[in-house]
């Protein structure tokens, strides 16, 4: 065995050719974006943030119109069906100049801001401090009267209360 060489064999197996690992050629490879690429991202993300405050604005008045008007409505309801059951006159009041409605002696509910709140009630029922209410009667009539609540749009809504039924309807109120 001839000494030093690594890989070396001894001289009865025969000579054995060392060879190095060729280093393969790979393409090379880009990682990242192109400039253009960025650019359309930017440029989605820019219409996205300038198009959700716009959106949300408007769902956040149509919620709050949805739920002012189902809240009036039960009420007049809960009022037409408390004077019936209960056999006495039961009070729906709206006070516009606090943007407030509700049954009178329970909880007063607040009229959002972007809302207009509108009420046409018996001159009997109506106080000058802006307070007015819908009187309803234990054998099911009622003094009368309706409740506006318009969007900014100008559309919405009229509740209006039969006097002679105490049913409670609602119509819609175009610009």
């Amino acid at each position: 065995m001839s000494g030093g060489l690594l890989g070396a064999r001894p001289a009865h197996m025969g000579l054995v050719a060392l060879r190095w690992p060729r280093a393969r050629v790979r393409p090379v490879q880009q990682r990242g974006f192109t400039l253009m690429e960025l650019m359309v991202v930017f440029a989605i993300v820019a219409l996205i943030v300038g198009v959700v405050p716009f959106a949300f604005s408007r769902l956040n008045e149509s919620t709050q119109y949805r739920d002012t008007v189902r809240t009036i409505l039960s009420d007049m309801r809960a009022a037409r069906q408390q004077a019936q059951s209960e056999g006495r006159e039961t009070r729906f009041a709206v006070n516009l100049a606090d943007r407030r409605f509700g049954l009178e002696g329970g909880a007063q509910h607040e009229v959002p801001e972007p809302l207009v709140l509108r009420a046409t009630m018996a001159a009997q029922e109506s106080a000058g401090d802006g307070s007015m209410a819908i009187r309803f009667l234990p054998r099911g009539g009622a003094s009368g009267g309706s409740v506006d609540v318009i969007r900014p749009s100008g559309t919405g809504v009229r509740l209006r209360v039969d006097w002679f039924s105490g049913r409670v309807e609602q119509e819609p109120i175009a610009p």
